[in-house]
């Protein structure tokens, strides 16, 4: 029945082409090589003979594309090859046109030059070569095509919050739907509610960014067996053509699906140094919580694929989609929004506190002892002989101080980093005023309470004020008012400050696991 195959559409040369299911082959030729095989995805059969690969659509409807007619099915041909030459050119030959005994035109297949199995990215990962000259390289090429991509408010719509909730609510429903998703109930909706609650925080984020350029048309499927590490240089091919609207959206989305593949293949600082490398290019440095976010949303549409998988026979991707849901949620956990009260009268260490957590989780530091100069036009260390409840220390000027470092932490929050507020939280009102500002920003509140033996913390006075190098002007007199006028602080985590300083692991116990 198929007797002739002729190429359509203009060559290119040398490269080849790969999907992700081990081949089952047919003789090798004189060198060695499997000279046919064919590989099966959820989407396409792949046909490998000699120096060239053969790609087709399969005849069906997944939901998230519909290739039942071959008129769909040339369509799409024709849009993978003019997608994928804008990165792998010399790979990407052509649609060649298959012809039935009836000289008509019956299926149609995306021909590709036959690249190197054993150059995978992901076969050079489970070797354990040395793959950072071609993450760089990668890194490069993929901030290339951003840099290159139109810009349009079609393309914009695909990066608002929104836009992204419905993406997140899409692969739900569709992965609850199916076998291997229904396994994990509970834990897709564990994972629904906590996006949803990220992303009602984050509209002022998904704005700045959109405004900022980085709504894209990516590749929108980067992953790890989709990269050739040849000596030339690597080949990036096989990025998603059946959906622009699922190609479109932020960059780090884009770079996100690689990143988290290279995770899964246990080279966690590769895909580290993917998300470096790009930033030092593209000068796009991103709030990690954004990054975690959108590493969560390719390991679920990744469990969506596997589930799919299941579906049509593969008995081992049922435990590969709970897999991925388990790094769902672990990027998730990594990623969360954190405001940290650091609280306790003066010299109890929450400064020191507050600079660890501050560098443990990636967050700004706010000090309310700075802040409240900085209201006066005065600097960190400047002496004002203010008393206790006067001149910078009155009731008014607290106030304002307070609601000020609120205001600021509002801003951190709303562009999806966490915040560090060190101040003394003495008044259980002040405490809820900014449990009800991080709520407000859909973030966790985190409360810790510093403390000390009284002898401990005269000694410290004694020394800060010795030194002149400290923001606070807290005197033995101020101290003694703190202890007499604050309140109580059940919710707080305690820590004692005398035993030392606190290890990471102590960190994790009180705020969560670190976002890198």
């Amino acid at each position: 029945m198929w007797e002739t195959m002729r190429l359509g559409g203009a060559g290119h040369a040398a490269g080849a082409a790969g999907d992700r299911e081990d081949p089952v082959t047919a003789g090798a030729g004189p060198d060695g090589v499997e000279y046919a095989g064919l590989r099966e995805t959820h989407s396409s059969l792949v046909f490998f003979v000699g120096d060239r690969v053969h790609k087709m659509k399969k005849p069906l409807d997944l939901g998230f594309l519909d290739n039942r007619t071959r008129e769909a099915r040339e369509r799409i041909c024709h849009r993978e090859v003019e997608l994928n030459r804008r990165l792998a050119p010399d790979v990407y030959l052509g649609v060649a046109d298959l012809y039935g005994p009836d000289g008509q035109v019956c299926e149609h297949f995306v021909e590709m030059v036959r690249l190197p199995d054993d150059r995978r990215l992901a076969a050079a990962v489970r070797r354990g070569e040395e793959i950072s000259p071609v993450i760089d390289e990668v890194a490069h090429q993929v901030a290339a095509l951003h840099a290159a991509s139109p810009r349009s408010p079609g393309i914009d719509r695909c990066a608002a919050a929104d836009f992204v909730a419905e993406l997140w609510d899409l692969s739900l429903d569709h992965l609850g739907q199916l076998a291997a998703g229904a396994d994990c109930a509970a834990e897709l909706e564990r994972i629904r509610v906590a996006v949803h609650r990220y992303l009602s925080g984050r509209c002022a984020l998904f704005d700045e960014r959109i405004a900022a350029g980085r709504a894209v048309d990516g590749h929108g499927d980067l992953l790890a067996d989709d990269i050739f590490c040849l000596s030339d240089g690597p080949r990036i091919i096989d990025c998603l053509e059946f959906d622009d609207e699922l190609r479109y959206g932020d960059a780090i989305l884009d770079l996100a699906f690689l990143a988290m593949d290279l995770e899964r293949l246990g080279a966690d600082g590769a895909a580290r140094r993917l998300l470096q490398t790009y930033g030092e290019v593209s000068g796009d440095r991103p709030a990690p919580s954004l990054v975690h976010h959108y590493i969560a949303y390719r390991a679920l549409v990744r469990a969506k694929v596997t589930a799919l998988r299941f579906e049509q026979g593969d008995a081992g991707a049922r435990e590969s989609a709970r897999r991925f849901v388990a790094r769902v949620d672990d990027h998730l956990e990594r990623g969360r929004v954190r405001m940290v009260l650091i609280g306790g009268v003066s010299a109890t260490g929450k400064t020191t506190l507050s600079r660890s957590v501050g560098a443990y989780l990636g967050a700004e530091v706010l000090r309310s002892d700075v802040v409240r100069k900085e209201l006066a036009g005065l600097r960190p260390t400047d002496r004002t002989g203010d008393g206790t409840n006067a001149g910078l220390y009155s009731p008014a000027h607290s106030a304002a101080t307070y609601e000020e470092m609120l205001r600021r932490a509002g801003n951190i929050l709303a562009l999806g980093r966490s915040v560090v507020l060190d101040a003394t939280w003495l008044s259980s009102a002040r405490r809820e005023a900014a449990r009800e500002a991080a709520e407000a920003l859909a973030a966790d509140v985190i409360e810790i309470e510093c403390r000390a033996d009284r002898d401990i913390l005269l000694q410290r006075l004694a020394a800060r004020t010795e030194r002149g190098d400290d923001a606070s002007d807290a005197t033995p007199a101020v101290l003694e008012e703190q202890f007499r006028r604050r309140d109580p602080w059940p919710e707080a985590i305690t820590v004692d400050t005398a035993a030392g300083t606190v290890d990471v692991l102590g960190l994790e116990g009180m705020v969560g696991p670190a976002p890198w």
